[in-house]
């Protein structure tokens, strides 16, 4: 099993020690992946990190940004469905 998300772990671009995001967006795709594989994964990022291997191996050309946002709708397909009470919140 692997050890649960540490941002200082992650191999993600950084200026000066500091994250980097060149859009609002960018920032939203990491947040939803942090929050998805703290949430469902108890905070494995294994699952996460394999999909983003797949992500950029399949359109190496493809910005970083754009291949974490792949990644994590891979991810997000993986997970079963919660059905619509869950949805609802009923």
């Amino acid at each position: 099993m692997s050890t649960p998300l540490s941002l200082s772990d992650l191999d993600l671009p950084r200026r000066n020690g500091e994250l980097v995001f060149d859009a609002p967006w960018q920032s939203t795709a990491f947040a939803l992946a942090a929050a998805v594989v703290e949430h469902a994964f108890g905070g494995d990022r294994e699952p996460f990190r394999q999909q983003l291997i797949k992500a950029i191996a399949a359109d190496p050309g493809r910005p970083y940004w754009e291949s974490w946002t792949a990644a994590l709708e891979a991810l997000v397909q993986t997970l079963p469905d919660p059905g619509p009470a869950a949805v609802s919140g009923g």
